[in-house]
């Protein structure tokens, strides 16, 4: 790639143009690849400190991160909530503040807040990488499905991508929407009205609470977690009615395309969302994702450290 990155931070793709995510894919297909060699790790990073800040769990993520920048050669620490001092009463200020004073050069962050990424990118000269922040975005899960179709179907300009469930609720859903819609797939957002408010339309993207009728033009169809913890109010009459309205089984299935990509962020709720045998299936991509993820934040971490395309002299 020719192009310099020229972001500290790396906070929502929304922000960024379709320029500055074909840079972030192609210097991840590179690290990819590096990924498949007998050694694995690249001098990127020595030297450089990586502070892994996960306020909120996570397991596929927080895992991502370290073995990406240890992959890097970077040395990584990683904190929660009740290893910090955030659990006796610090500020999320301070204790990133305290962080960059012990040379932490990046600082990855979840939490629980939107907006946290955003407001430490503002008072650190240290980077800040959203690992999720709230409802607002995940930007590299939104990086590593579009990596993934990509690299699957070998585009993604015109792709049909249905993204199912939970959308007000759910980061990913927004991530995905703002890298799919800039880099030419045609996004659907499907889910009952009580999860997708049909503002979603306004953003570019086509809305339906009818999953059955969709299923027979999708080229991708990536299902999302019923999450829980972040219903605030009685949102669905039950896990079954959602599960027979909107799940994939294996009778909706049948009507879809022979091709079909079959994705999910994780964690699966078998049998809800996707039923067991199509998420270890044939069409099912789900480990190709987490896979993929690693690649992705090695690129991320890569470029908001200064890198430049892989190549350049």
């Amino acid at each position: 790639m020719s192009l310099a990155w020229h972001r500290k931070d790396f906070l929502s793709l929304r922000e960024l143009s379709a320029e500055e995510l074909n840079q972030v894919l192609a210097t991840a297909r590179v690290f990819k690849e590096i990924l498949g060699r007998p050694i694995k790790k690249v001098p990127s990073l020595q030297g450089r400190t990586v502070v892994n800040l996960f306020v909120e769990p996570s397991t596929r993520t927080r895992i991502s991160f370290e073995l990406a920048a240890v992959r890097l050669s970077a040395d990584v620490v990683s904190l929660d909530k009740d290893s910090s001092s955030l659990r006796k009463g610090e500020t999320l200020s301070d204790t990133a503040r305290n962080l960059e004073a012990l040379q932490a050069g990046v600082i990855v962050i979840r939490h629980r807040s939107a907006g946290a990424a955003h407001f430490l990118a503002g008072r650190l000269k240290a980077s800040v990488v959203n690992a999720g922040d709230g409802a607002h975005e995940h930007p590299t899960q939104g990086l590593l499905d579009a990596f993934t179709i990509q690299e699957r179907l070998g585009k993604l300009a015109g792709v049909r991508v249905l993204i199912v469930g939970d959308i007000i609720h759910s980061r990913v859903a927004r991530s995905n929407l703002w890298a799919l819609t800039k880099l030419g797939a045609r996004v659907t957002l499907v889910g009952p009205p009580t999860l997708l408010p049909r503002e979603f339309a306004e953003l570019g993207v086509k809305v339906s609470y009818d999953l059955d009728g969709q299923l027979e033009e999708a080229d991708v169809i990536n299902l999302l977690r019923i999450q829980h913890e972040r219903m605030v109010q009685a949102r669905l009459p039950s896990v079954g009615e959602y599960a027979g309205l909107f799940g994939l089984n294996l009778e909706r299935f049948q009507r879809c395309k022979p091709g079909v990509l079959l994705m999910h962020p994780g964690p699966v709720h078998r049998g809800v969302e996707i039923a067991s045998e199509l998420a270890d299936g044939t069409n099912s991509v789900i480990l190709e994702q987490v896979t993929n993820g690693l690649a992705v934040r090695m690129a991320v971490l890569y470029l908001v450290s200064g890198g430049r395309g892989l190549g350049e002299s």
